[in-house]
């Protein structure tokens, strides 16, 4: 049984490829990125088209709202059953997307953090409002000054996950993350996907006039009474509804979402470059892609 993980950064030509990857071995696609999974983030988030969708099975496209919780842990126990279902199928499954904790989340396992409740979560969120990050920031230094170390201190939402875990379990969010590789009962194949940067980045900004022709801007006023859900947290809604509150201009949103993209595509290329598993193929190259899986057939 062998799992074949598509990647790379964002617009360079993922979808196409892995949907002829997928009608050549008869089998679905299973998605990796963690905003697709959202039913409501559809232009803002490239969701495969309807035509996309209907030419092979697509798992974890639109199957959640943003008003549910989800993380990467549930990602991958999702992820592992289905495996199961689909490995009786065919030996051969596809995993494909850019989002680095999901992949890493299916192939390396994640330290079982515990769900957190929604009494807890919206203590903080109140704690946050009325106190400030600073404040929080002092209470995860006396809590567990391991963590506190080594967190974003400005990045609020990873402040406060980590004081969930605390004030929920009475143990310190630093004794959750073991890090210890899990093993699999399948051969993991990694390929990742890449272009010349010039033309990578030409097809970001492509992509990004395509979603504002598509109506990106109407999508994320539908949506702007809920920016401050973690889902909406992510490059082409965050410029949007700056937009919306008047802080930027149109013109000037739709370019800091063009950069904004490019530096998130580095982010990810730089990721996936330290795994010395990843073969590395450009996205033209569906032949040489082909008979390299064939090797693990």
């Amino acid at each position: 049984m062998t799992l074949i993980v598509i990647t790379g950064p964002t617009a360079v030509g993922k979808t196409e490829l892995c949907i002829d990857i997928a009608r050549h071995y008869g089998i679905p696609i299973i998605n990796a990125d963690s905003r697709q999974i959202y039913r409501e983030l559809r232009i803002g988030t490239a969701t495969p088209t309807e035509e996309q969708l209907k030419a092979v099975r697509h798992y974890f496209v639109g199957s959640i709202s943003i008003d549910d919780y989800y993380n990467a842990s549930m990602y991958e126990q999702d992820v592992l059953r289905l495996l199961d279902e689909q490995f009786q199928h065919s030996p051969i499954q596809l995993l494909a997307g850019g989002s680095m904790m999901y992949i890493d989340a299916v192939c390396n396992g994640i330290d079982d953090i515990p769900t957190i409740r929604d009494d807890i979560r919206e203590e903080m969120k109140r704690r946050y409002e009325q106190e400030g990050l600073e404040a929080l920031c002092e209470d995860l230094k006396r809590l567990d000054p391991e963590h506190y170390e080594v967190v974003d201190r400005k990045n609020h939402r990873r402040v406060i996950h980590a004081l969930e875990i605390c004030y929920q379990t009475g143990r310190t969010y630093t004794s959750f993350r073991t890090q210890e590789k899990k093993q699999r009962p399948f051969k993991i194949v990694k390929i990742g996907l890449n272009r010349d940067r010039d033309e990578l980045y030409k097809r970001i900004n492509q992509r990004v006039d395509q979603m504002m022709e598509e109506g990106l801007l109407d999508e994320a006023r539908s949506l702007y009474g809920k920016r401050e859900n973690n889902a909406l947290n992510t490059v082409g809604y965050k410029e949007m509804f700056a937009c919306l509150d008047g802080t930027w201009s149109l013109e000037e949103a739709v370019e800091r979402m063009k950069g904004n993209t490019r530096r998130y595509a580095r982010k990810q290329l730089t990721w996936f470059k330290r795994d010395e598993q990843v073969q590395w193929f450009n996205p033209q190259q569906k032949e040489e892609i082909l008979k390299y899986i064939s090797q693990y057939e």
